[in-house]
């Protein structure tokens, strides 16, 4: 299993959620077939999950070290959080949303393929990098969704001018989301005090993800204490978002990067 299977078995989720999403389309009109787009999106979902595994027994190591492999751990877990918020609040345009990102993040992987290697550096060869690794992509996809969700209440506060109805779920979100970045900011701490003898060393990658989880508590005090300033309160996790992009990836091509620990995630 290498990249040069990666398009067939790409191309195949890409037919599945493609005609999923045009079933649930039509869904809206006659609401029996939406039946039908979850076990398109399903059997999609399922495809992408037999890659990642079958890659990861490949390599013979998590596939979670580079971009590429990051943006295929992105595109499994969105499906899942699109289904599991249908499941809870019956949101269709979100569930289409998520299928639609994990088909963008598919897309970017297609048009810049890999050379996967088996090989992984000392400082990855730890049991804290699998949980660190997965619980802040989870946490990424988490809070990505919910910046979706609040671009949307931003059209909702132009067009009625009052409080979004979708201001809710994004809160929902993000305690999620926030969770998993905790965890991952923990995990992280014991992951380096193993691999490079301190728990935290100001490294330029540690300072933008704690820069991040700040955002995210800004985010969430400013809700409790001001729920009824909806705008504000979006922009605060618009801005969030932006800082979580830099950590995500955007850090890796700042020249304090150089200097990083953390550089290996760049290829």
């Amino acid at each position: 299993m290498t990249w040069i299977n990666f398009p067939l078995y790409s191309g195949i989720v890409a037919v599945f959620f493609l005609i999923g999403l045009a079933v649930l389309g039509y869904s809206y009109k006659k609401p029996s077939t939406f039946k039908i787009a979850s076990i398109l999106f399903t059997i999609g979902w399922g495809v992408l999950v037999l890659f990642v595994v079958q890659l990861w027994i490949e390599l013979e190591r998590p596939p979670m070290r580079t971009l590429g492999e990051t943006r295929l751990w992105y595109a499994l877990f969105l499906p899942v959080i699109g289904g599991l918020t249908y499941l809870r609040w019956h949101y269709k345009w979100f569930l289409a949303y998520s299928i639609l990102m994990a088909l963008l993040f598919l897309g970017i992987n297609y048009a810049n393929p890999e050379t996967y290697s088996k090989t992984l550096m000392p400082a990855l060869q730890s049991p804290w990098f699998v949980p660190h690794v997965l619980v802040y992509l989870l946490s990424y996809a988490v809070l990505a969704a919910s910046s979706i969700v609040a671009l949307k209440g931003w059209g909702d506060y132009y067009k009625n001018k009052s409080k979004s109805s979708t201001l809710a779920l994004a809160d929902n979100l993000v305690y999620i989301g926030f969770a998993f970045l905790t965890l991952g900011l923990l995990f992280g701490a014991l992951w380096a005090k193993e691999a490079w003898g301190h728990y935290w060393t100001w490294d330029p990658k540690e300072i933008w993800a704690f820069l991040t989880w700040m955002g995210y508590l800004i985010y969430i005090h400013y809700r409790h204490f001001h729920p009824q300033k909806d705008k504000q309160a979006l922009t605060i996790l618009a801005l969030a978002f932006v800082v979580l992009l830099v950590c995500w990836f955007g850090v890796n091509y700042l020249p304090v990067a150089q200097t990083s620990v953390h550089t290996y995630t760049q290829y």
